[in-house]
């Protein structure tokens, strides 16, 4: 009965170490700009689909090369979607600040193009939007330099981007044909693709009859650095000095000469290079299609809001907790408890599977922020009330 209550545990808390890495990002996010990124998920889906590609070019070099590309993947992931954050924070975000609602609507749109861009994602499709980005942006800097550039930057845009566009779709096809391109084969598809674990993470250590993977270790591991280097960063460095400064007292900080602009760029980068980081994690657990984000987006969001909003002490514990929590319900791990509370047997065998139980940890939820709402660890400072 101990036995199958620990490897229940440490299968917990493995899954809580997932939405941990997850969570980071989106715990400084939330908390310093009050954005609800939707397209959170799609990041980390990006992190391991960055993972499948450098997988695939480690694997011509052959063994032992092979066993490190994991850390390669890990690198290449974060700069990936720290990039892709930082276009879509000066792209979108920006210009949303303050308006809760439509960020969200707008980052729900960004993750079904993400979802999309996967999909069907060609050398065409890549060329186009290298054509577009080098000719819109361009000229809009360009235009930028001219005098009086307010009057007309507007109707700048509505001429450039569908010409723009027009361009970069034709110029794209006939690369396409010029080179023979595989224009109509996308790169990923709709199915699943699959990541190899390096062979060091496929054993694990054997205590008794259960054996704990290399590969949950490792995950463990990363959470656990990742913790640091985030605590470290923001503790220790001038930025991270900065970061928690916009947090606590935006306006104030604009008037002390805090560049709040950039601080809000560099936090949504980092954020994002997180989710990253987590998707893969997450690629090592299982196969990686369009759709992996959407199964961690809503427990991500749980983490935050029981943690509270941007501390780091809070989202360890809510992830921890949830984690646990989900899969010791989901996979009847508590059916040695029957024994000492036989009333409770139709209920453990009622939430016995991870729909159920992710209803049952969902109601706890909503019934724990009935007391506090501001999760376990409240934030605090003069504008938490204004």
């Amino acid at each position: 009965m101990l036995t199958s209550l620990l490897d229940g545990l440490f299968d917990g808390i493995s899954i809580g170490s997932v939405l941990l890495l997850a969570a980071l990002g989106l715990a400084i996010v939330f908390g310093l700009m009050g954005v609800i990124n939707m397209a959170h998920g799609e990041l980390m889906m990006i992190g391991a689909y960055t993972t499948f590609v450098v997988q695939n070019a480690f694997k011509s070099f052959g063994q032992p090369w092979f066993g490190a590309y994991i850390f390669v993947a890990l690198i290449c992931a974060f700069f990936v979607t720290a990039l892709l954050g930082l276009i879509l924070e000066k792209g979108v975000i920006r210009h949303l600040y303050g308006r809760p609602l439509e960020t969200l609507l707008a980052t729900w749109g960004v993750s079904l193009i993400l979802r999309q861009f996967v999909r069907s994602v060609s050398w065409v499709m890549v060329l186009g939007i290298g054509v577009f980005c080098i000719l819109y942006f361009g000229a809009m800097t360009l235009i930028s330099r001219m005098p009086n550039v307010e009057k007309i930057k507007g109707w700048a845009r509505t001429v450039l981007i569908p010409l723009s566009a027009g361009i970069a779709w034709t110029a794209g096809s006939m690369l396409g044909q010029t080179y023979q391109l595989a224009a109509t084969k996308p790169w990923f598809g709709a199915q699943n693709v699959d990541v190899t674990a390096p062979g060091w993470l496929r054993k694990g250590i054997k205590l008794g009859t259960y054996q704990l993977p290399y590969v949950r270790l490792f995950i463990l591991v990363l959470t656990i650095v990742c913790i640091i280097g985030m605590y470290m960063f923001l503790q220790r460095s001038a930025w991270g000095l900065r970061i928690r400064a916009v947090t606590q007292n935006r306006s104030m900080s604009a008037c002390l000469g805090i560049p709040t602009k950039r601080v809000d760029a560099l936090t949504f980068a980092l954020g994002s290079g997180l989710a990253g980081v987590a998707g893969c994690a997450v690629s090592l657990l299982g196969s990686v299609g369009p759709n992996t984000g959407q199964n961690y987006i809503v427990d991500t969001f749980m983490v935050v809001v029981v943690g509270g909003v941007g501390k780091l002490v809070g989202s360890i514990v809510a992830a921890m907790a949830i984690g646990i929590a989900n899969y010791m319900i989901g996979a009847n791990a508590l059916s040695p408890l029957v024994a000492w509370f036989p009333q409770l047997a139709s209920v453990f065998e009622f939430f016995a599977n991870a729909s159920m139980a992710k209803v049952l940890v969902f109601a706890l939820i909503v019934t724990f922020l009935q007391f506090r709402p501001a999760g376990i660890f409240p934030q605090k400072g003069r504008m938490v009330d204004a």
